[in-house]
């Protein structure tokens, strides 16, 4: 029980740097970079939790925001105001693309089908829900590899709920921490930034 704690307390202290580490990186995003690889996002294509192929070049001339989730974190409840923030911009032109993985406490241990019910029956989401991926480690996905190396916002993905919004013209504009609020003032003011341009 002892050891438990001890790694649970491990694990929030290296959630918290990580997080740290995260917000720092944002005042660190290399603008040049992101200039340089703008559009490559609409390289890659994904599968849907449905299992289906599906190329992100569906978002061509929309403002994304791309979301690491997971169903059993503290954070999990930003589903409700991802939806939200959905609801609010989808008729402007914004999409989310919402990636379940487990890399972050084996938070997210679910099947595809399972993640989807759950998002469907407790959250009623309505945005895009892709098939479980990893986002960090040696079997990242080439799409995380790209967000966190290339995209001009480097840095590891902190914990479930990090988050990358991208332009019209597929250039990455922001990254937000797995704690910004995605209804709060700073992710909806860089939203409406994103559509106005």
């Amino acid at each position: 029980m002892k050891e438990l704690k001890r790694r649970a307390s491990l694990a929030v202290v290296s959630a918290m740097f990580s997080f740290a580490s995260a917000l720092r990186r944002k005042e660190e995003a290399d603008p040049m970079q992101s200039e340089k690889t703008a559009g490559r996002i609409y390289e890659f294509e994904m599968k849907t939790i449905d299992g289906k192929p599906q190329s992100l070049s569906v978002y061509k001339g929309k403002v994304l925001l791309i979301v690491n989730t997971a169903s059993l974190c503290g954070f999990t409840p930003q589903y409700k105001d991802l939806q939200s923030l959905y609801d609010a911009y989808k008729d402007k032109g914004f999409r989310i693309a919402a990636f379940p993985a487990n890399e972050f406490g084996a938070q997210e241990p679910g099947s595809d089908a399972e993640i989807k019910k759950f998002c469907l029956s407790k959250y009623a989401v309505g945005f895009d829900l892709y098939s479980k991926i990893a986002v960090k480690g040696a079997a990242i996905h080439p799409l995380y590899q790209y967000l966190t190396k290339e995209s001009g916002f480097p840095g590891d993905i902190p914990w479930n709920f990090a988050k990358f919004l991208v332009d019209k013209s597929g250039k990455v504009v922001a990254r937000f921490g797995p704690e910004d609020d995605p209804m709060g003032k700073t992710v909806a003011a860089a939203v409406e930034k994103a559509l106005a341009a």
